[in-house]
């Protein structure tokens, strides 16, 4: 399978940039990430070319896409295999404790809302204290003007499947701190999407 054979997203091509960006930004130099419902895999190619120091560890939740995967990411020493973790089927892989941050992008409005919940709950259970969990997308933002092309994109969405759409970015917030993790930064990016920054809070000292 070459290059020019694989699938090819180019909303993942334009948002590219702009979201590693952020992530160098938010992230160390040297880190172990975990991307979750990683499509084509440009974004994972991309952004371990651009930082090796970053090992990246992309999923999907079909079998189908894991060659994709790595075939697109085949001479990037800092990608790891592919495996495939579905969000809606536990049990999920990952060790406990086991990565600096995970990344998600573009999947809360194309999946059944319980997907937040499981996303959130996955995060905590991989992220070392103090690690952050990064989701990029549109949201709609309680007291904001929604931009007209995400209303478009929300009703099209619910017309093709009624558990989809956007989600409120309260109610997103809301799911992970049930989960120990919470909202620390909100980052504007290019076409009307946001990419939020969740920190897992460090266990309690004993009393």
């Amino acid at each position: 399978m070459t290059h020019d054979d694989l699938p090819f997203s180019p909303a993942a091509d334009r948002n590219k940039v702009p979201i590693l960006g952020a992530l160098q930004r938010l992230l160390p130099a040297t880190a172990q990430v975990l991307e979750i419902a990683s499509g084509t895999g440009q974004h994972a190619a991309h952004f371990a070319a651009a930082c090796p120091g970053w090992q990246w560890q992309p999923t999907e939740a079909g079998e189908q896409a894991l060659p994709v995967l790595a075939a697109r990411c085949a001479n990037l020493p800092n990608v790891r295999p592919p495996q495939r973790l579905d969000l809606l089927a536990p049990p999920w892989m990952g060790a406990p404790g086991s990565f600096d941050a995970v990344f998600c992008a573009n999947l809360l409005h194309i999946s059944p809302w319980a997907t937040c919940a499981a996303l959130m709950q996955v995060a905590a259970g991989t992220l070392q204290p103090g690690g952050r969990l990064l989701v990029y997308g549109p949201f709609v933002v309680d007291g904001e003007p929604t931009a007209a092309s995400n209303l478009g994109f929300d009703a099209d969405l619910r017309a093709r499947d009624p558990r989809w759409g956007l989600r409120r970015l309260a109610d997103v917030a809301a799911q992970a701190r049930v989960h120990g993790l919470a909202l620390v930064e909100r980052i504007g990016m290019p076409a009307n999407n946001l990419l939020l920054v969740f920190s897992r809070a460090a266990p309690e000292p004993p009393a």
